[in-house]
Order: structure tokens, then sequence, then C-alpha cells
């Protein structure tokens, strides 16, 4: 279990499979090598980045014990335990803890809709009913509802909730999360799109929760560090106005197609997707290999992609 604040840089792994479409654990293994190595924070399993609606409830389970087998105690491991009630959740929460997950990170049921009043009593309960801390992901995009900064602070006062994820696209409500100060990790999804990352850096967010860490580890620790003087402003200034092309590419289709498409090309452990999710066609494909090798990953990283020629 982890008692200390995240900050810094939370990956959203990707769900790598084998060719016969089972979970690639081995693959697994060398994802976590690879964050480890590279500045990584915490990660996360089964995030919307780990496919986790399209993994039947073995193999979720699956993933908890078999992961918790690599864990060196350099990250906190958390894994995502949302369920379509409130019940399904706890069990998986419970299930997470009981082979030593760090915590675990919960988004508001999906296609259901629950009132914000709902929402709120959805986290509470399960924050009750955990052995370990858990986050909460504020993802409107995917799950409608979108919990006010409100809502947000009355969680933040639940001693086992110790994380908060905003994939709104108000930069108004970072601001108030922010203002208020709340004891528990403010963080943000990466997308450029959205446009949270330098507000919420820049007052006084601890991170990010992303998702292109799993192709730029190196490159969004340095944009996900807390600000504690100049130097630390500029260098995320500078690395996320680089890596915008990059940060544009993983979010160019519906996560996780773009970044575990390029992950597969650059010769990490990706395999396909649970349909009905497809890869990305050829042409769209090198376009991420292109910007790959125009920002010097392929040496960086020592990625092994063969990239064509202009």
């Amino acid at each position: 279990m982890t008692s200390k604040k995240i900050q810094g840089s939370f990956v959203a792994l990707i769900t790598p499979f084998n060719r016969d479409d089972s979970v690639d654990f081995e693959g697994f293994r060398t994802l976590l090598q690879f964050q480890e190595e590279n500045g990584t924070s915490a990660v996360l399993f089964m995030g919307s980045t780990g496919e986790t609606s399209l993994l039947t409830p073995e193999e979720r389970r699956a993933i908890v014990t078999e992961t918790m087998k690599f864990h060196t105690g350099a990250m906190p491991f958390f894994y995502g335990c949302s369920g379509n009630s409130t019940e399904a959740a706890i069990e998986n929460v419970r299930h997470a803890a009981g082979e030593g997950a760090d915590g675990a990170i919960l988004a508001v049921p999906s296609y259901i809709c629950p009132s914000e009043e709902d929402s709120i009593r959805y986290f509470l309960d399960i924050a009750d009913a955990s052995a370990i801390p858990i986050g909460i992901y504020n993802n409107p995009p995917r799950v409608k509802t979108d919990l006010s900064a409100k809502a947000v602070l009355k969680l933040a006062e639940h001693p086992n909730i110790v994380v908060n994820k905003e994939s709104t696209s108000r930069v108004a409500q970072i601001s108030q999360l922010c203002a208020a100060r709340p004891d528990f990790s403010l963080m943000c999804c990466d997308s450029p799109n959205l446009g949270l990352v330098i507000p919420l850096m820049a007052l006084g967010g601890d991170g990010t929760a992303n998702m292109s860490g799993n192709v730029i580890p190196r490159e969004m620790a340095v944009i996900s560090k807390p600000w504690e003087n100049y130097e630390d402003a500029v260098n995320c200034r500078e690395t996320w106005l680089r890596m915008l092309p990059m940060l544009h590419f993983t979010y160019s289709a519906i996560n996780p197609v773009a970044v575990k498409s390029l992950m597969g090309a650059l010769g990490l452990p990706a395999g396909g997707f649970r349909r009905p999710l497809t890869g990305l066609d050829e042409e769209s494909l090198q376009v991420g290999l292109d910007i790959a090798r125009d920002l010097g990953l392929m040496e960086l990283y020592g990625f092994s992609a063969a990239i064509a020629a202009e």
C-alpha cells in the first residue's frame, strides 16, 4: 500500500496481447522495466488505455495477480477497478488489495449517467470499503458524468481518496481545485486538445496521469514534475512544446489506438486490439514513426523500427 503523495508522471499502461489474443504477461514485464528505467513515478493498469472494458473478469483478475509479481517497489501499482455497480467495483478493489496492490483508480460507471450526488456516494462507499487508497477519475468524455469542483473537493475530504485525475475540458475547474489546496494529488490528462497540463502545473498541480508516457516516459516525467523553481517551469514548458507533435499523434485516434499501434511499430510489446478496435492504417502509423524519428526518440530509447525515407 502507498501512503506517499503521488507526484510526477503517472502512466496509464496499455494491455499487451499475444498473437492468440491472450494477455501478454511477459510483455507487461518489459513495459514495466521500460517505465521504471525512464523516470515514471507510478503506473496504472486497466485504465482506458488498457482496454479495460474489453477484458473479461477473469483476465482483469489475472492481470492484477500476475503483474504484482513484477512489483519491485520502485513505482506504486494502481489498478483500474471501476464496475457497473458499487458492489462490482468494491469486489474489484478487494481483489486488488488482496494481491498487494498499492491502490485503485475508479471512474463513475458508464452508460447509466448517475447524478452528481449518486456519483459522490459511489466513490465514498468504495473508499469506506477499501483496504487500499483509491483515486477518482473525472472522465466525462468516456462516462458522460462530469464532477464539479465542489464534488471533487468533497471527495478529497475522505482520507482514503488520495488522487484525482481531471479529464474535463474546463480549465476553470483546475483553478478552483488548486486554489482549495486539497490534501490529495491533483493530476490531469495529457491530451493537448483538453489543454489542462500547463495550467495545472503552473497552479501547483502534482503531475499528469498520462498515456503518452507509454512511448515518451522521460519527457512526460519532465513535463509532470511539480514546479519548485523557475528551472522546473522552463523545462516543463520547453518539453511540452517540443513534444506537441507526439502528443497530438497519440491523441489522433480513440485511446489507445494511436499510441498502442506506434508502440508495436517501435518494437515495444503491444500486440493487437480487442475488437471492435483495430490498429492504425499504414499511412497514419507512418506519421507517428516520422514524428518519433524527428524527435530523436529512436536513438534515445533504442527503438528498432524501420523508418520510411522522406
